[in-house]
């Protein structure tokens, strides 16, 4: 037998989509919802107010205030209770308004009489999209039962809020207030480059029609078989692309182990058990998620969110026999635009036909930014509505380099484009031949390009690109990829798998670097406010010594009868750096007495990344056969400065004098010491920050196979004399930065950067 308040919420939602499938316009099923709402919940008045901006709401609909309230009201995010609301994105109960420092009042909307307040966020897509208020006359207590009946109904008016129906009455709102259509549109570029095509725009999210189950078991069923699906596809569909080698592979792949997390399906399960439906059980999953996680401002966690919001629509799109959403398998040339999307959802195309991507809520840290960038499409984001503006078919092109979006371009847009095109296309193919071409500059020093590796199929730019080899083997991706802690036999058959394509290439292993951003599914960590900066890399391998010892056996099997080279991630003291080196010979002498064929020679080197490290470095280099520089966290910990906050991410500038003349101090005592020493960050990766590290003493580089023919392409441009005497120079400036300088000196000088 159903509850009261079950049964009160079944009747309330059944009200909602009767007046939602209404033959009326959207105005009037707005004004008719609230009224419907405050007479169920029996409160005394009740609005519906609807975010018009990145910095205001707007009060749309209303019942039991002035009549002349509606669409003349507007509050700033933060301001008074609704704003609170729209802030926290949480739900807000007070029993007295009067009391509430928070409060604001409204005398236009003659709400003097009331007391209570009970506010629920309209959210989608992680954003707040409008707010729903219910007051009552007399101070109440509102229960939990009624909170969540609020939350539900709010969860189901989301979609009515966020639907084409509402964006076209906006529109037209907007429109009789003086706002005028446009086909030229200004966002922030996230990716470069040049595209146009026709518009599909993804539409992933299904809504959920049916909250309460009739049969659990069915239901449980019907989860069962979704989840595997969509699994089984999300492993074909990346076992079968080639992405080459990066940090998207390693999105792509955490994304996919996220799919697979038991904990968050165990969830939607006990949600199942307490009588709601497949899909409604997924939607409260991800709030209750969201509920704990939104108000962290670790950047992990934030983009974790975003993959979770992703994941959970996926599998609402299997349950609803929804999977297969992509209608561009006719069309050459495609835009996706979206609201917001995952990673995974590029693979939904045919990415090779995508020429552009335009995300409404897009971030230069969102994981599909990342993955678009890596393989070479422009992204355009944050022009707010544009999702509305542009349909299905409608030709478009994307300037990534300015910023700008036009809608059905004009033949002279056109025609500029399709130039930009031909540019592209013939840097590419120069990029191409520069393979059987050496890394070397002008005046015939030899700059050794490596790669960084993730994956076997990683190991596909070996030959497109002629490297030198892998300057850094990232160890720990076999480690997420996998459901459980791969054993040493596991570990060196995919280590000796790199060594037998390598050849006689050099080849560096770094040893797990785990924690922070990369989980395991199968550990618990515990919750920690800074994990950049807590337990991870080497510091989880020295206190956890048997994974250690295990991983220096396998790289040992491996490379056995050949050079092994491996560097321990994260050291921050030479008393670190001795201990994981004497694991590592521990174990060759361990393996020596059993008789087994051990390596010709081994060599240990170090991350240098965290800042401590550098004030030991005499001592170091004494120990060490070699040193790699990480600048991703070397350069955020010297300037205490998370690269993947987008506030932060024009504050600093690897290529500014006193990170610089650090990485000067470092080559040339590494140099003194006859020990080789390289970097192995995205600064390596950056034709004009190679440029400078360069002409600051560097001669081994490692990098992206993507961004090895640019930097190549520099380097045997550049003279090396010439660049050298400049940076003397330039290590003098105290400007904020040196970019636009060595930006110009390259430019003057013929030196290719692009």
């Amino acid at each position: 037998m159903k509850s009261p308040a079950i049964s009160q919420a079944m009747d309330i939602l059944k009200m909602l989509r009767q007046i939602s499938e209404a033959e009326v316009d959207i105005s009037e099923k707005l004004e008719k919802i609230i009224v419907m709402i405050v007479r169920q919940m029996k409160a005394d008045a009740g609005a519906c107010y609807i975010q018009i901006d990145e910095n205001y709401l707007e009060l749309f609909a209303s019942c039991g205030y002035s009549p002349e309230a509606d669409h003349n009201i507007t509050i700033r995010i933060g301001e008074g209770l609704v704003g609170e609301v729209a802030k926290s994105k949480k739900s807000l109960v007070v029993s007295n308004v009067w009391k509430h420092p928070q409060f604001s009042y409204q005398p236009s909307m003659a709400e003097d009489k009331y007391k209570s307040f009970l506010g629920v966020p309209l959210i989608r897509w992680g954003r707040v999209i409008g707010i729903i208020t219910l007051q009552h006359k007399k101070t109440h207590e509102y229960s939990n039962s009624e909170v969540e009946i609020a939350e539900t109904v709010a969860m189901i008016l989301s979609d009515l809020v966020a639907s084409d129906e509402m964006s076209e009455f906006k529109n037209e709102l907007f429109r009789s207030r003086g706002q005028s259509g446009k086909e030229k549109y200004k966002g922030i570029s996230l990716s470069n480059g040049y595209g146009m095509g026709t518009a599909i725009v993804h539409r992933r999210r299904q809504a959920v029609s049916k909250i309460f189950a009739d049969d659990k078991d069915a239901e449980r069923q019907k989860l069962d078989v979704a989840y595997a699906k969509m699994n089984q596809d999300l492993d074909d569909k990346f076992t079968s692309t080639q992405l080459g080698i990066g940090e998207h592979v390693n999105i792509l792949e955490a994304y996919r182990m996220f799919a697979k997390d038991k904990g968050w399906y165990n969830k939607i399960t006990n949600n199942i058990n307490s009588g709601l439906t497949a899909e409604a059980a997924v939607e409260r999953a991800y709030e209750d998620m969201w509920n704990r996680l939104s108000g962290t401002q670790d950047t992990y966690m934030r983009e974790r969110l975003h993959d979770l919001r992703d994941v959970a629509d996926r599998l609402l799109g299997y349950l609803c026999g929804d999977e297969n959403s992509s209608d561009s398998k006719d069309l050459q040339d495609i835009i996706v635009v979206a609201k917001t999307m995952g990673p995974a959802d590029l693979m939904d195309y045919d990415y090779h036909k995508i020429r552009g991507l335009i995300i409404e809520d897009g971030t230069p840290t969102m994981h599909v930014s990342i993955v678009a960038k890596a393989l070479g499409i422009p992204v355009i984001s944050k022009i707010r509505g544009i999702c509305k503006e542009i349909k299905n078919g409608q030709l478009i092109a994307i300037d990534g380099t300015d910023g700008y979006v036009y809608i059905e371009p004009t033949e002279q847009v056109k025609k500029k484009f399709i130039s930009k095109q031909a540019e592209k296309q013939k840097a590419a193919q120069r990029l191409s031949e520069l393979k059987k071409l050496p890394s070397k500059t002008k005046d015939g020093t030899r700059i050794n390009l490596y790669l960084n590796v993730g994956l076997s199929f990683d190991l596909d730019y070996i030959e497109t690109t002629n490297c030198d080899g892998i300057g850094l083997y990232r160890t720990e991706i076999p480690f997420m990829a996998s459901d459980t802690m791969p054993d040493v036999e596991k570990q060196t058959s995919y280590y000796q798998e790199l060594m037998d394509r390598v050849g006689r290439k050099k080849v560096i292993f770094r040893s797990l670097d785990v924690g922070s951003d990369k989980l395991l599914p199968y550990w618990s960590y515990g919750g920690e406010d800074n994990p950049a900066i807590g337990w991870r890399s080497i510091r989880i391998t020295l206190d956890r010594r048997a994974i250690l010892r295990k991983q220096m056996r396998a790289f040992l099997r491996a490379a056995a009868g050949k050079e092994l080279n491996v560097m321990f991630p994260m050291i921050s003291n030479l008393a670190e750096f001795q201990d994981a080196k004497e694991t590592l010979m521990i174990e060759l002498e361990k393996e020596k007495r059993k008789g087994q064929n051990v390596p010709k020679q081994v060599n240990v080197g170090l991350m240098i990344e965290v800042p401590s490290i550098v004030f030991q470095l005499d001592a170091v280099l004494q120990e060490a056969d070699f040193i790699s520089i990480g600048t991703n966290d070397l350069a955020q910990f010297i300037f205490a400065c998370d690269r993947g906050n987008p506030k932060l991410s024009n504050r600093y500038d690897v290529l500014s004098a006193p990170f610089l003349k650090m990485m000067h101090d470092i080559v040339q005592k590494a140099n003194q010491a006859g020990v080789p020493c390289s970097v192995c960050g995205e600064m390596a990766a950056n034709p004009i920050e190679a440029l400078a590290l360069i002409g600051i003493g560097y001669r081994n580089l490692s990098m992206s196979g993507a961004s090895i023919g640019r930097v190549k392409s520099m380097v045997r441009s550049v003279k090396l004399e010439d660049i050298e005497d400049y940076m003397k120079t330039l290590l003098k400036s105290n400007r904020r930065t040196l970019r636009p300088q060595l930006i110009s000196y390259a430019n003057d000088h013929g030196i290719e950067i692009c």
